[in-house]
Formats: C-alpha cells, structure tokens, sequence
C-alpha cells in the first residue's frame, strides 16, 4: 500500500488538500481513517469516507495486479470450481428444514442476507449460527469463530448464553451415544466460556462507524484467522436516517457490497446480513419488500424472507441470480 498519494483516481482538488496536509501514501490515509481524514482537510466525513473506499479498492487491485504478475494466470476447470465450493463446507442452523432449503447450511465465502419484519427471528437466527460456526468438525461443524457486528443494539448476550448451553449439551449427547476418542477430546475444548470467547462483537452506532468497521475488517480477520462467519445485525438500519444525497446512499453502499463479498472470498467466510423490510406501494396494492432497494438486491448470493402467517413464521429462499422464490417451507420459530 505504498502508492503515492498523487496517482490515486482521486478529484484533482482532493489531493492536492491531502499532499497540502502532508499524506504522501495510501498507507497513511488508510490508517488516518474517515474522521481524522475528515478533520485534517476539513472535508465532511461522507467525503472522507467515500475517498477511502476509493483508496482501499485501489490498493487491494494493486496488491491483486501484483500477485498476478507474480505467477502464472490460474486455470481451471469447471469441475474444479465445483469441487473447490463443495469443500468449503457450511454452517449448520440445526434446523433440518432450514438447512435442506439452503442445501447443507449457511455456505462459506457466499452471503447470505435474511430478511423480515421485525420480531421475526432474524438476530436469533444469527446468534445462533455465531454459535454453531465453532462446533467441532467431528460433529460435522467448520470449527471457526465469530465476528458479530450490531446496528440496532438487538445482541443479547444472556439469549447467547442458552443458545451455546444447548449445543454443547447437545454434543455431549452425540458423544455418550458414540463414545468416539475424537468427539471425547473436542469436548475438553468446547464449553461456553471457549464459545463466548470466540465470538468478536462490535457495536455500530451509525453508518460511518459500520462503513469504517467494515474497510477495516480484513487486518482484524488476519490476526483471528479462524474466523469463519461475519455478522452484520441490522445493514439497513444505518442508512435509513439523514440521508439528503441519495446517490451518495447508493455509491457507500456499493461500495460496502464489493468490501464484504472480498471478505467473503479471501477469508473464506460466510457473510450473513439481516435486512428490514420496507412498504413498496402499487397500484393496485401495496407490498412488503427488502429495504435499500433493488440494486442493493443484486449483493447477496442467497437471500431469505421471513414472514409471519397466524403463529407460525415462513420462510422464502431466494438465490438472487435467479428467479425468486425458488423455494418455500414453512420453518417453526
């Protein structure tokens, strides 16, 4: 990252404010972050914002050009793609109905955004799976740990606590009936203090906290390189207040897709968002639909729409390459 400030895609008059300041690599602007970028050249902190994402998209293009250069262009084949995904494995929900819809589980390196009025199960679905992300792969988990990032203040330790009680009580059942040596030795390792330790929680107040957060997310997964899940509790929640400049909306937030389907890919993470629901109204009717509108529809690879029906909720999955509601089941709460 020690490209000179000079030669970054950057507005004429925005660097010349950076190299008057005295930045003189990418580096530095990385590391100043939006809010002392902000007051060092008296820029908003939107601004400064959206010239980071510039900056980190550049140099990680930069380190892939290098890392190209380097070797050899990969080849492969389909069936070697399809292999590669098959290994990556999945995070079950220990729902069989959930986990038959989304073919095994919550899948690595793709991103899953589940979706629902609010009450409807989708921070408890994902407390869940920053629990079963760390079962053994003995019992057939991925063995990894959790990073929980939290917008709306939904976290509840206390709900962690039972949830994580459960599942090693229910390991140990699988253990006693088995009486295999390795499921033994990983339970000396698996209890709720090692589950509780292993979950990395972050509190996001506002989109500039969330937006930062994010861009410098890939240092902190690689210091904690078992991390396989990434949880972002409430995407929409952030840009749903004092939002004039709807384009700029738009751009962080295409932005933040591409940050978060790197992460997914070179940490060989599963990403799970949780997203609002929103009023579309018709002509003739009016209905329920995903908050942050339909390009924002385009970034998770699979999505699931929760809804209420009597005392039961429903679930729709959708892969949104495709056409929606492929799938549907209904999924007790």
């Amino acid at each position: 990252m020690q490209r000179e400030v000079g030669s970054l895609p950057l507005a004429p008059g925005l660097r010349a404010r950076l190299v008057a300041a005295g930045f003189q690599t990418a580096q530095e602007l990385l590391e100043t972050g939006p809010c002392g970028l902000s007051k060092e050249i008296g820029i908003s902190k939107e601004e400064a914002l959206e010239a980071l994402q510039v900056v980190r998209q550049e140099c990680h293009g930069d380190a892939a050009r290098t890392a190209g250069a380097s070797g050899a262009t990969r080849k492969c084949t389909a069936l070697e793609l399809l292999e590669e995904e098959q290994a990556q494995g999945f995070i079950i929900t220990f729902c069989s109905a959930l986990d038959n819809i989304l073919g095994g589980g919550v899948q690595l390196t793709k991103i899953t955004e589940i979706c629902g009025a609010p009450g409807v199960g989708k921070t408890q679905l994902c407390m869940q799976l920053a629990v079963d992300v760390q079962i053994p792969e003995c019992f057939g988990g991925v063995a990894g740990e959790a990073v929980f990032i939290d917008t709306e203040g939904s976290f509840m330790v206390d709900r962690v606590v039972d949830i994580a009680t459960a599942c090693v009580q229910h390991c140990q059942l699988i253990a006693e009936a088995h009486q295999e040596e390795d499921h033994l030795k990983a339970l000396e390792t698996f209890s709720l203090e090692s589950i509780l330790s292993h979950i990395y929680y972050f509190r996001c107040r506002d989109y500039i906290e969330l937006l930062a957060q994010v861009y410098l997310l890939p240092d902190f997964l690689s210091e904690h390189s078992k991390v396989r899940l990434v949880v972002v509790d409430g995407i929409a929640f952030p840009f749903r207040h004092d939002f004039e400049d709807l384009s700029l909306r738009t751009r962080l937030l295409n932005g933040l897709a591409q940050q978060l389907i790197i992460i997914a890919n070179d940490h060989k993470s599963a990403v799970v968002l949780t997203n609002q629901m929103t009023t579309r109204i018709g002509q003739s009717q009016s209905t329920l639909v995903p908050a942050l509108g339909e390009s924002w529809g385009h970034a998770a690879t699979v999505r699931l729409i929760f809804h209420w029906d009597n005392s039961q909720s429903l679930m729709a999955s959708e892969m949104c390459s495709l056409q929606p509601s492929l799938k549907m089941q209904k999924i007790l709460k």
